[in-house]
């Protein structure tokens, strides 16, 4: 069944769940700030709209892939924003990760205008969205969080409800800590094996199956070993989640000395302009901060 969708920002992770929307036979108005990357996914088929409020006037759900708090609410309340063109009970599936507080906000704010929120971050990343296998963890209501399976069973093949509004921003931020963890172990890892004259892309077919193999181990390692800096991710989009992940402990009085180390040393990755980068990057750590690159 086609599904009429109106999808607020294209960047990479959003235009990547709009060109699986688009294969699956589905309509996709999509507004985002940067032309450019609308054209990209118009040449995929998606309707380009001149504002939120059209793309959303002409859509029966709206979802949204933005980067912070701040600019999803300008999105959605503000001037030409989604509620200024939805119908009356449109329902918005934000996939941003954002803070779980911010959310709660955001969705009590578009009840008073007749409009319902599910939260449901992902994890799996662009490539995983382009073929329909996304991780997503849902907060909302029931009967919510159910019919916007309508648009997610497009995109993912694994889909839980972990409870109310805000559930799901909680939910990916403890994705992004195990994540972010990983990511690190597996690059700290892989230097050890260099530098000890190991041949590191083998590592991951002889750890497979074992308990030190995970996803990140199997693609991650081999990058990190041909220093394949391609772009699916960013570091400073860590540094956001981990940054909410330690938000989240201090309220909760949680100790996370493991998650304050992968922390700084995103922030330093970071500091040395390679916020953009992808998570590859963490083996540039390993040549000491003063041989940090601006890449």
């Amino acid at each position: 069944m086609t599904v009429n969708v109106a999808l607020i920002g294209v960047g990479a992770m959003g235009g990547a769940i709009g060109r699986r929307l688009l294969q699956t036979g589905n309509r996709v108005a999509v507004f985002d700030l940067d032309a450019e990357k609308v054209a990209e996914i118009v040449g995929h088929g998606a309707i380009a709209a001149v504002s939120a409020a059209e793309a959303a006037a002409q859509s029966d759900y709206v979802v949204t892939s933005l980067n912070s708090p701040h600019v999803l609410e300008i999105a959605v309340f503000g001037q030409d924003g989604v509620s200024k063109g939805a119908k009356p009970n449109t329902l918005i599936i934000d996939m941003s990760s954002i803070d779980p507080e911010a959310t709660k906000s955001l969705a009590a704010k578009a009840a008073e205008v007749s409009l319902r929120w599910v939260d449901s971050p992902l994890s799996g990343g662009a490539p995983k969205a382009l073929v329909g296998d996304l991780t997503l963890m849902a907060g909302g209501l029931d009967e919510d969080v159910a019919e916007a399976l309508q648009v997610l069973k497009h995109v993912a093949s694994n889909y839980t409800h972990m409870g109310p509004v805000g559930a799901g921003q909680t939910t990916k931020l403890i994705n992004q800590v195990l994540c972010g963890l990983n990511f690190l172990a597996v690059a700290e890892a892989t230097q050890l094996a260099l530098d000890a004259g190991i041949d590191a892309a083998k590592i991951p077919q002889a750890l497979k199956g074992g308990r030190a193999d995970s996803a990140i181990l199997q693609e991650y390692m081999p990058r990190y070993v041909a220093k394949d800096y391609r772009r699916t991710g960013r570091i400073d989009n860590m540094v956001k989640d981990l940054n909410g992940a330690q938000d989240l402990a201090r309220r909760t009085n949680t100790p996370m000395p493991m998650t304050s180390i992968c922390a700084e040393v995103h922030r330093l990755l970071t500091a040395a302009g390679l916020g953009g980068e992808d998570q590859a990057v963490l083996m540039e750590y390993f040549k000491g901060p003063e041989q940090l690159p601006n890449m």
